[in-house]
Formats: C-alpha cells, structure tokens, sequence
C-alpha cells in the first residue's frame, strides 16, 4: 500500500446557503410574470414594489433599482438575446426561459448600468441559486463571464450587422427592436438613418411621468406644487414629474382630480375639442373610452361649454375603470357599456365624436417595452376590420357639419393613413380638416392634414390623429 493512499482526504468544503437578494429576487418575479402571464410590466411592478415596502424590505433606493433592472432588461432583451447567444453553446429557444431571464437581468447589469463588473456577476449568480438551483446557477455564471470580456459597444461590433450591409437587422439589434418594427417605424417617420436612430433611442428611454390636471377639478398651478414638477410641453394641463415621481402620493391624483396621462393623449382631445364646428356644440362622444383618461378630459371640457359627454366602452370592466375616472366631473355625462362596431345610439346623434381605437400599440414603446417583442406583423391583420369598424361608426354617429376625430397609439401607417384613406372612400360626404392649428405651438408636424407625433421630436408617445368633417 503507497503512502498517499494513506492520506487524510481534505474535508468537504462546508455549503453555504445562497443569500437572498430581495431586489433581484423582485426583478426576476416581474420579469417571469411577464413572459409566463403576458402581462405588462407597469401593471405587474407597482403591486410588487408596493408589496415589499409594506413588508420593510425596500427603501426609496432598492425600488429606483429594480424598476430600473426590470425596464432595462426588457428595453433592451433583443441586444442582450445577440449577446448571449453569442455567449452559450446552443440555440437561445433550447435555454429554459427562466434562466433566460436571469442572464437578461445579469447582462443588463454587466452592460447597461455602472454595477461594477464582479458585483453584478456574483449578484446574479446567486440569485440563480435561489431561484434555479446551484446547477444551473453555475452555467449562469460561466456565460456571464464571457459576457463580461466586452463592453456594450464592443459585443455591438461583434453581434450586429454592418449597417451598409443591412440597415434595418442593424439597427434592430443595436436598438433592441423587432426588424418588422423598425421597417414600420422607419415608413411611417421617413427620412434618413439620423431620424430612425433617435427614434428608436427614444424608445428605449424612461419616459417621464405625466399629469392632467383636469379643467374644474384642479389646477396645474396646484400639481406644480409637488416636488420636482415642471409644466408639460404643449398641453396647458399638463405637469411633468421629472424625476419619475409617485403619482399615487399626489392629493389630486388619488382623489380623480387629476390623473396620469401622456402628454400626445392630452393633445389628441385637445385638438377634437378645439376643432370648428357649423351648428350646435352639445353632443360629444367618445367611443372607445377604456380606461378613461381621454374621456375625463373630454367631460371637463364639454362640461365648460355647457356640453354632454357619452362615454362608451365594449368591455364591462373597463367601463368601469371610466365610471371611475369620471366620477366627480362638474358637469353632466355617462357611461355605457357598448360595441362602438354596433351602437345602441342613432345616427347623427353628436357634434364631436373620438374613437381612439384598439391597435398594436407601437407607439407606447417607451412605457411598455415588452409589447414590442409581442406583437407579430399578422396583428395588423386582427386591428384592421376593427379599426376600420369602429371609424365606420363614428362617422355614422357625427351629424352634418360635426368633427370625428381618430386617434391611435401607434405610427404604423396600416393602422392610421391606410384606415382614414379607406374610409373616406365609402364616405364621399366627409374630409379631412387640417389638425395642426388644433395643436398650438407643437412643432414637426409635418405636411398635414393628420398628425403624427414621436417620442423623439415631441416628448410624446407617437399618437396618431386625423380629423374628419361630415359635409354631407
């Protein structure tokens, strides 16, 4: 028998148990929430956030962080995909989407924040003890590895197509935006590479948060009272919180005085209400009206002018949500729950009508980002009858002399041009009205008569409106 086989074995290294990090943790959850549940991530965070406040595990900071893991990782995931599949030994559809989504959140650490390299890389290893196991925790930490060798700007050089060779795939992985998505954006905005770059940028920023201050109810004079808080852009009832901010904490927002709404969505019924009329001013209508922030702000004004407001809404739930919203307005309204492709009311019965219809929603990017990984080109399909529907109906329901305005949130031209220009081809009694005097003081609105706003050039979302009169 050797003298080594006699040797003392060195003793086992003692486990240690994986430390829990209640910020990553909270990351994570969102993002699985997201991809197993479809949800969105503005509706999915704030509950959680709430959640572990109450339970003395965040502060004002540990919330700042993981929002911004949450957001960041989504905005960003198709980069991050091109980086990582660059970093694994087999195809991205092969890896469990959780452990996808943990490298997502350690490759935005390593990538797109300033966490130093070995503490975003042993952070996210050991959330992956805790919520994969010590197994598959350990290929996380292999590939994170490899993919911190470089910096963002050096995997770009490595993952993404020269620009010359295929504009649209290149901007798609160094932007993170579906290619159909960027051809879209890029019709519908025209123009060169410097225009598309900073749009897409723009989508991939955090967008403020912005108040309504609705008329009769609150004033902006009130709303700028609160910390951080500088006036909107165009609309006269507009704050911004420019340091993203609680709205909840607002008096006026958590008593409906006020709400949260996007600068565009404030313009759009701005512009509708503001637009000239021949005859009487008493009828409006907003057909589409879930969840209702548009419609507060349309009752407030009509209610000012002596107006009636009904606001319509297919589904019951989120008539509801407008029951709420205009709960408390100054003057008279109501609220139906109805099909606005099948309406309960006659034809010719309103002076104003809004329909801000249903559609792919690529015009809120900023807000939600994973919608842009959810939406396939075949959508466009399911939108246009409805789309086209619900623009039918509304020119019915206007009488002679009256203004339809529609409204989407997304710049797709199938969804806003190609749905105005079809329909004014069945209605020969109806044209468009030049909508840019409607909106004083917005610049870059193009060569009319619709409008088209961006994130980049106006701070908005990219809201879509066209105005159309009934003559006949």
């Amino acid at each position: 028998m050797s003298d080594t086989s006699r040797r003392p074995r060195r003793p086992a290294k003692p486990y240690r148990r994986p430390q829990k990090d209640p910020v990553r943790i909270l990351a994570f959850d969102a993002l699985r929430a997201v991809d197993e549940r479809d949800a969105y991530a503005n509706l999915v965070l704030p509950p959680l956030l709430r959640k572990a406040r109450e339970k003395g595990d965040f502060d004002a900071r540990d919330a700042a962080l993981a929002t911004e893991l949450v957001y960041g990782t989504l905005r960003r995931q198709g980069t991050y995909d091109a980086i990582i599949a660059a970093c694994v030994d087999r195809p991205l559809r092969e890896v469990d989407p959780p452990v996808l989504d943990v490298l997502g959140l350690g490759a935005h650490q390593l990538l797109g924040t300033r966490i130093p390299t070995h503490a975003a890389v042993s952070a996210t290893v050991e959330l992956a003890r805790v919520v994969l196991g010590d197994g598959r925790a350990k290929f996380v930490n292999a590939v994170l590895r490899k993919v911190a060798q470089n910096d963002l700007d050096g995997w770009l050089e490595k993952v993404a197509p020269p620009y010359d060779e295929d504009p649209e795939d290149h901007l798609a992985v160094v932007h993170s935006h579906p290619r159909w998505v960027v051809s879209a954006l890029w019709d519908s905005l025209g123009g060169g590479r410097a225009g598309i770059e900073d749009l897409l940028e723009a989508d991939n920023e955090r967008p403020e948060v912005t108040l309504v201050a609705r008329p009769g109810r609150a004033t902006t004079e009130e709303l700028l009272g609160e910390e951080a808080a500088l006036p909107g852009r165009w609309s006269p009832y507009a704050v911004r919180l420019t340091e993203g901010g609680e709205p909840g904490a607002v008096d006026a927002v958590r008593e409906g005085r006020a709400g949260v709404q996007d600068e565009g969505s404030q313009l759009v019924a701005l512009a509708l209400a503001g637009a000239p009329l021949d005859g009487p001013d008493e009828k409006w209508l907003d057909a589409c009206a879930g969840p209702g922030g548009k419609a507060a702000l349309l009752a407030a004004l009509a209610a000012e002018r002596g107006a009636v407001l009904l606001a319509s809404e297919k589904q019951p739930h989120r008539a509801g949500l407008v029951a709420r919203a205009l709960d408390g307005n100054p003057g008279p309204y109501q609220v139906v729950a109805a099909d606005g492709t099948r309406p309960p009311w006659r034809p010719g019965s309103f002076d104003r009508v809004l329909v801000d219809v249903p559609c792919t929603g690529l015009g809120a990017l900023r807000r939600r980002p994973e919608a842009r990984w959810r939406r396939r080109p075949e959508d466009l399909d399911g939108f246009a009858p409805l789309q086209r529907g619900l623009l039918r109906t509304a020119l019915e329901s206007v009488r002679v002399g009256g203004v339809v305005g529609y409204a989407t949130c997304s710049p797709h031209l199938a969804e806003t041009r190609a749905v105005v220009a079809d329909l004014l081809k069945q209605f020969p009694g109806a044209e468009l009205i030049d909508a840019r005097p409607l909106l004083p003081g917005v610049p870059a609105l193009g060569d009319g008569p619709d409008v088209q706003l961006w994130p980049h050039l106006h701070g908005t979302d990219a809201m879509y409106l066209a105005l159309i009169r009934r003559t006949g």
